[in-house]
């Protein structure tokens, strides 16, 4: 009986079936009369989207024709299922069309070592960034390494790894860092290898200074925000040097009037604080909220959960194209704004610290940096010299 060999197949960006058999006249007949089969002249081979459906038909169409060989396609599904699982145990959305060719050559036990470290980081109750950015790098890895076990990594092929990131690839350093930070997780905590990274040399990070805006320029910012939702979220974020991720998760019982404080909630680092509320900000808050009238969050989306975080940052980069201000970064420039005008103002650089939720103070000391409080005052030699 003619055998006909079902494969996995990537082609035009889409998950496909591969047909792929020798030459026969009543064979091709019945595969090219199939409902969605196509001819793949680059792989010499029928194929058809990737659906349970589709296999189905195929093998009703050739049931007592020909010998259907499946297990390359059957592989390729639990290893599918295996990364749509570890997708949503890491807080992502799980999509058909979330593998690509290189997961051909994944096997299954790296697959599972990735899934284990993913339970590990939800068992510690890591965050879902955490998990994500992790499970990530992870993918990255058992991709590259194909049939050679992750387990099996030593420190020199760890070294070679960072090594071909940063030479190689071009990576920036904070990126091999991350990488580092995964792989030290994985192997410490899933594997209890806590010796491999003392022989594993951290590159040294680029010290970049914060983007700083000038109060006034902080005011155009907010004044040409015309939209009442955006221009509250901004001042929010500003007036309490709030992390996006901060701003879009507060919520309406966060806000006490009575105290004139505002509550952040297990922000990074799993942390709770408080910082002051604004006089001026509480007015707009009320002005808003009459308005929108927002039920739980106090920055509701059109669906009504949280806002997005995409939309704010785009919100903050259209409030900079429209006040004409062409420094860089983002949203988060607002924070680093708050701090330096706190500690410009006379603030106590560890009561910063505090508001700013940082764990080492520093972290907060870079604002000194920054800061025209005591650099303003250095005068040029230039200005001294006798014109």
């Amino acid at each position: 009986m003619h055998v006909i060999h079902l494969k996995p197949l990537r082609h035009r960006e889409q998950e496909c079936i591969g047909i792929f058999h020798d030459h026969h006249v009543q064979i091709n007949s019945i595969i090219k009369n199939i409902p969605l089969v196509k001819w793949s002249q680059t792989n010499r081979c029928w194929y058809i989207p990737l659906s349970r459906p589709n296999y189905n038909n195929l093998q009703k169409k050739l049931k007592d024709k020909a010998i259907l060989y499946t297990h390359e396609l059957r592989e390729y599904l639990v290893k599918r299922k295996s990364v749509q699982k570890i997708q949503k145990d890491s807080g992502q959305k799980a999509t058909r069309n979330s593998t690509n060719t290189s997961l051909l050559s994944v096997t299954s036990e790296n697959l599972e070592q990735v899934e284990l470290m993913v339970k590990t980081l939800n068992l510690k109750a890591y965050s879902a960034n955490t998990i994500r950015l992790y499970k990530d790098e992870m993918m990255v890895l058992i991709k590259l390494l194909g049939n050679r076990p992750v387990q099996k990594l030593e420190a020199r092929h760890v070294k070679s790894y960072i090594l071909w990131q940063l030479k190689v690839k071009k990576l920036s350093e904070s990126k091999a860092h991350s990488t580092l930070n995964a792989l030290k997780f994985y192997f410490e905590q899933v594997l209890n290898k806590p010796k491999i990274f003392l022989e594993i040399p951290r590159p040294k990070k680029p010290i970049k200074l914060p983007t700083v805006h000038s109060q006034q320029q902080i005011k155009k910012l907010l004044t040409v925000t015309q939209n009442l939702k955006h221009q509250t979220m901004l001042m929010t974020g500003y007036s309490a040097g709030l992390r996006i991720s901060e701003i879009v998760s507060l919520k309406i019982r966060d806000i006490d009037s009575e105290r004139m404080m505002i509550y952040i909630r297990q922000a990074k680092g799993k942390k709770d604080r408080q910082v002051s509320l604004s006089v001026i900000l509480l007015e707009q808050l009320r002005k808003y909220y009459k308005e929108y009238k927002p039920a739980n969050y106090l920055f509701e989306g059109a669906d009504g959960g949280a806002y997005s975080v995409r939309s704010l940052q785009q919100v903050f980069q259209q409030a900079k194209l429209l006040s004409k201000n062409y420094k860089s970064g983002g949203i988060h420039s607002l924070r680093h704004s708050y701090a330096t005008h706190l500690l410009e103002g006379g603030t106590d650089i560890r009561i910063i610290q505090e508001l700013l939720g940082h764990n080492n103070l520093k972290t907060t000391e870079r604002y000194t940096h920054v800061s025209k409080k005591q650099l303003g005052k250095v005068q040029s030699p230039l200005d001294k010299l006798d014109w």
